[in-house]
């Protein structure tokens, strides 16, 4: 960022949207996986996000309705000045009443549990959830 962003928060968020449209574009291959499962409101009904600022963050995916962030980490995650720097990105969002989930990438290529976690994780939320909307599917179950 330059130092002319540091001054003006204005571009400063003109920089931020525009990194997170740059993210949209071109997503790693275990966040196309989970875009595939949450989109189009197939999970509970809710709408998530994709790459959306908050704060001074842009988070992987994000529900406003159950205030729910979840980060995907690849192994550069795994370095000491990285893992410093996301539990203080976490303890952030925390801080201001979002719950965090944060899954490698490969738990959401090779089909782990994390899929049943993110449901989990919807329901405690305590956001009401949609009737099913036809009989026979419900719009509260997920679809893989």
């Amino acid at each position: 960022m330059s130092k002319a962003a540091v001054k003006r928060p204005e571009l400063r968020a003109n920089l931020k949207y525009a990194l997170a449209r740059k993210f949209r574009s071109s997503p790693t291959e275990a966040e196309r996986t989970l875009w595939r499962y949450l989109r189009k409101k197939q999970l509970g009904g809710l709408r998530f996000r994709r790459q959306h600022t908050i704060g001074p963050y842009i988070v992987d995916f994000y529900c406003s309705a159950a205030k729910l962030i979840i980060e995907l980490d690849g192994g550069d995650h795994a370095e000491p000045e990285h893992r410093a720097y996301d539990e203080r990105r976490s303890r952030w969002l925390e801080t201001r009443g979002y719950r965090v989930l944060r899954f490698w990438n490969v738990e959401i290529l090779r089909d782990s549990n994390a899929f049943e976690i993110v449901w989990s994780a919807v329901r405690e939320a305590g956001v009401p959830l949609p009737e099913p909307f036809c009989e026979g599917k419900s719009a509260i179950e997920p679809s893989p």
